[in-house]
């Protein structure tokens, strides 16, 4: 079944609504799928009589706000993308693993590691599909360029992602933007830039308008969640037995595992959260990684649980930072998470932001660092 055909009988079946943004967008990704199936394949007989590598068709490059099916779409074009070898991947986990290569190529003293790391990947896959292209630091702003036009200019790999800025917003205000600059001519000149901004925000019209702070802890909530998370990741509900999970990339030698996750929500315990020895590092791969994350288990905290609260503390500092939504099940509603007792006064900006996080204007928000 055609990427088009597919789309239309999802809309048909009332999976999807109708939706002109994305219906245009789904006919440039099916253009895409066509041109990466009349490439021939290096070494063919067609690529031999050739002679020259063929001129790789144009990328594309997906913005829009949250909620607006961005993830949706790419799952069904590389789903029905028939080209091999092709990779897709969170962008976040993608660069820790291209820092990752270029220490590996340094230990070798054999010169720019950049080419090899370049070589390596453009092997691996003829298909780059990325989630949530973002840019916050400056050790990934400093490389992309280079590596970039290595794989694409270079190696002819074509490159589809996702975003919730336009191009020109990447790395905004970062430190020494003028260094990333190319990277955006890079994308703007080798991409198809496509917005998709339209009005409906599919993400919160499933949620429903339904609460995403629940008290207390207990089946009701457990039930309440689970609802939420079919609901927002299109999970079949009579696969509820077979939910992935995942190894969640925190650095070079950890990860975390992740018990249930799907198209970007993800499920934990508060104990697997906060009940264990855990940091900053943690959180924020997190919050980079899922733009929704829904916690069972939350005690009401104080001074005996300070540990514990504490690194809740970080944990929403992060999320909130990223825009991350937050479903909860607690035993208590924000303003009585920590009632009394040594370290009251610290959590309070912890309720505050627990408060906003509920609103509709923070739920509106993108999923990144603002």
């Amino acid at each position: 079944m055609s990427l088009i055909d597919r789309y239309d009988q999802l809309v048909a079946e009332g999976q999807l609504r109708p939706d002109p943004d994305q219906a245009k967008t789904v006919r440039r990704l099916a253009g895409l799928a066509d041109a990466l199936a009349a490439m021939p394949n290096k070494g063919s007989v067609l690529w031999r009589m050739l002679r020259r590598t063929p001129e790789p068709p144009k990328g594309l490059y997906l913005w829009g706000g949250v909620g607006r099916g961005k993830s949706m779409l790419m799952d069904l074009f590389f789903a029905n993308a028939p080209v091999t070898p092709k990779r897709r991947v969170h962008f976040h986990e993608f660069m820790l693993e291209v820092h990752a290569r270029l220490a590996e190529e340094r230990k070798k003293e054999a010169g720019d590691p950049i080419p090899p790391v370049v070589d390596a990947i453009a092997a691996e896959a003829r298909l780059l599909a990325f989630d949530e292209m973002v840019v916050n630091n400056m050790a990934d702003a400093a490389i992309l360029s280079r590596l970039f036009t290595g794989l694409i200019v270079d190696k002819g790999v074509v490159v589809v992602t996702t975003s919730n800025r336009p191009p020109s917003d990447l790395y905004k205000d970062g430190l020494n933007r003028q260094l990333f600059l190319p990277f955006i001519a890079l994308i703007e000149e080798r991409l198809e830039v496509i917005p998709l901004n339209g009005a409906t925000d599919y993400r919160m019209a499933r949620l429903g308008g339904f609460p995403t702070w629940y008290v207390p802890n207990g089946p009701q909530a457990t039930q309440a969640l689970s609802r939420a998370f079919y609901r927002l990741t299109d999970f079949p509900v009579e696969d509820a037995a077979h939910v992935p999970a995942e190894e969640l990339r925190i650095s070079d030698n950890r990860h975390m595992h992740v018990p249930k996750a799907v198209k970007g929500v993800a499920v934990f315990s508060f104990k697997r959260l906060c009940g264990e020895a855990r940091g900053a590092p943690d959180y924020l791969a997190i919050a980079r990684h899922y733009h929704t994350v829904i916690i069972v288990g939350i005690p009401v905290l104080g001074p005996e649980k300070r540990n514990e609260a504490a690194r809740f503390k970080v944990l929403i500092d992060a999320l909130y930072e990223h825009g991350v939504k937050l479903l909860a099940a607690a035993d208590a509603s924000p303003e009585k998470l920590y009632p009394e007792g040594d370290g009251a006064f610290e959590f309070e900006r912890t309720v505050s932001r627990l408060t906003e996080m509920q609103s509709a204007d923070y739920l509106a928000r993108g999923h990144g660092v603002e």
